[in-house]
């Protein structure tokens, strides 16, 4: 069972890893950033939540 700082890593990774795609298509494919938004959103409340602080890690910044 992963320990909470194992989660963290593995979320920030994963928040990192989806702002550069959504950055990379938001003007070719505005359907699939949509949905990745959503993720986007998901991640942004269960890390704030966690305690992370978003500042300096957030991209997108919506």
């Amino acid at each position: 069972m992963p320990n909470g700082a194992e989660i963290i890593k593995d979320y920030v990774s994963e928040f990192s890893r989806l702002q550069n795609w959504m950055l990379a298509i938001k003007d070719k494919d505005p359907v699939t950033y949509d949905s990745m938004h959503d993720r986007y959103l998901e991640l942004k409340v269960t890390l704030s939540s966690l305690g992370v602080n978003l500042t300096e890690l957030d991209k997108v910044k919506s």
